[in-house]
């Protein structure tokens, strides 16, 4: 299996900066583990977008996987009750745009 190469969202970055240092470290340490396995164990699609989450803690990683390009682009990082709401306002085609 090959292993993705894993970008940020400009805006992904604005999101680290309000997370504590614990949690970031554990989020930052996920996100690097998508890189062997985008689809492990605990990954659920997000319906009608062509994204997919994990979870961790009370945070939520949300990502899209671009197979033909053997890229995986994180698009947002917050809490939980955060997330899904500012996801809602964006439409995906499952490309990434700055």
């Amino acid at each position: 299996m090959a292993v993705y190469k894993i970008f940020f969202r400009r805006s992904v970055l604005k999101d680290l900066d309000k997370i504590p240092k614990n949690e970031l470290r554990r989020i930052l340490k996920r996100i690097e583990k998508l890189a062997n396995d985008p689809r492990s164990l605990g990954c659920e699609k997000i319906s009608e977008q062509n994204r997919f989450r994990i979870r961790q803690g009370d945070y939520r990683i949300i990502y899209s996987i671009q197979d033909d390009e053997v890229t995986i682009w994180v698009v947002k990082i917050a809490q939980r009750r955060e997330v899904y709401r500012k996801l809602g306002k964006e439409k995906s085609d499952g490309k990434i745009r700055e």
